[in-house]
């Protein structure tokens, strides 16, 4: 994701940190609070330079479909006419197109009884001792807050109902705590204590949560699904992200979901927890965003 973006500015002189809102993810939920903290997407001078991935920089373009953990979505707004403004703007005209493929309008991943079978799935699920400290105090020094523009959702791991931290009505955390809880794979990770209660990964509820976004009509949503090509979830993820993304078109929002094109998919490889791929994963994001802003 952070290679996407930082590609695709480049190539389109967009600057995602001027967004209206941010909402993230599981890892979407770090990119999405360093953005609203204002720092930028930089992938770095290597991937940027990268010459091995200039052969990829014209395959893909068009490529985008639905899919899972570790959504990013931002969300810019109308002009006066009702055509997307700012950033988002910018991005409409990069010629992508949304692609899912059919999915039942009767999937709800809110419905009640979903909640109540996630409850029951994450008591049984072991408990997991290792937690992310690191990660905590990356998010701390980058300076994000709550200040309206920013949603992080997890996932309350006793009843487990979605929970949009930052968006009104929720629970009061910082942006650390929120960003740990969505982090928090529940077979992985320790879930999060949050004013005394628990919290894990919000791909647990939805791998997309678009329809978390505060868009209405004339907004252009942009999500980033990374773990698209991820076979073992990409049908459920395609299903969830179409769904959610007809529930903000209904509202009048226009939604544009971009997944890894073969190149990236190829170089994240099988476990997206393999630190020793984040270079060559950066360097392919960035080709894939440079090829998307051309």
């Amino acid at each position: 994701m952070r290679g996407l973006l930082d590609g695709a500015g480049a190539a389109g002189g967009i600057d995602f940190r001027d967004c209206e809102y941010f909402v993230g993810t599981s890892a979407g939920s770090i990119v999405a609070s360093f953005l609203a903290a204002g720092r930028e997407p930089d992938s770095g001078a290597e991937a940027r330079a990268a010459q091995k991935w200039a052969a990829a920089a014209g395959n893909g373009a068009g490529d985008a479909a639905g899919v899972p953990v570790g959504a990013a979505a931002a969300a810019g707004g109308a002009d006066a006419e009702g055509s997307p403004s700012g950033p988002l703007a910018a991005v409409a005209r990069l010629g992508l197109t949304a692609a899912a493929p059919f999915a039942p309008l009767a999937l709800s991943v809110g419905a009640p009884g979903g909640a109540v079978a996630r409850a029951a799935a994450l008591a049984a699920v072991p408990r997991p001792k290792r937690s992310l400290p690191g990660l905590a105090r990356l998010v701390k020094e980058a300076g994000a807050t709550f200040d309206g523009r920013l949603r992080i959702v997890a996932v309350d791991r006793r009843n487990g109902r979605r929970v949009v931290f930052g968006a009104p009505g929720s629970p009061p955390a910082t942006v650390a705590q929120a960003v740990l809880a969505s982090c928090s794979i529940p077979w992985v990770f320790a879930p999060v204590k949050i004013d005394g209660r628990e919290y894990v990964d919000g791909g647990v509820w939805s791998p997309t949560n678009l329809d978390a976004t505060p868009a209405g009509r004339g907004t252009e949503v942009l999500c980033l699904n990374p773990t698209a090509a991820y076979r073992p979830l990409s049908r459920v993820s395609n299903a969830a992200a179409l769904t959610e993304s007809l529930a903000l078109k209904a509202r009048g929002a226009r939604v544009t979901t971009v997944r890894p094109d073969a190149d990236a998919a190829e170089v994240m490889g099988a476990n997206l927890m393999d630190r020793s791929r984040v270079d060559d994963a950066l360097g392919a994001g960035y080709a894939q965003g440079r090829a998307l802003g051309d």
